[in-house]
């Protein structure tokens, strides 16, 4: 019986994680042993980054309501106080849109919410 060699899908391996290793500084591009590694590194990573670009994305629509909140008067924790009493329930990427783009329908959000809590 012939001697079965894995050459072609070996070879197809390699050249896809090498063709993901473009880029990579010294031997982490070149040396198949070594790429290996460095691209298992890059998916962790990558993985790590994708969590971490929605808390980051959070951050931000927290800090830009927090900064229109505080230009009309009242507080981050008071406005999402209110909104929660007076059962509006936008999310904070369209609240800090409206924040940034459209004063004005914040500013009327805010009166409800600052109602809301008046009751």
């Amino acid at each position: 019986m012939a001697r079965v060699t894995l050459a072609v899908p070996s070879r197809k391996r390699r050249k896809r994680t090498l063709e993901r290793a473009k880029g990579f500084r010294g031997a982490s591009s070149k040396n198949i042993r070594t790429v290996y590694d460095a691209v298992r590194k890059a998916d962790s990573h990558a993985f790590i980054g994708r969590k971490q670009k929605k808390r980051q994305y959070r951050r931000l629509w927290t800090v830009r309501i927090n900064a229109a909140c505080r230009s009309l008067g009242t507080t981050y924790s008071k406005f999402i106080s209110g909104l929660k009493k007076a059962q509006i329930g936008l999310d904070r990427r369209v609240m800090a849109d409206l924040a940034v783009n459209d004063p004005v329908a914040f500013k009327i959000l805010v009166e409800k919410a600052v109602s809301a809590l008046a009751k």
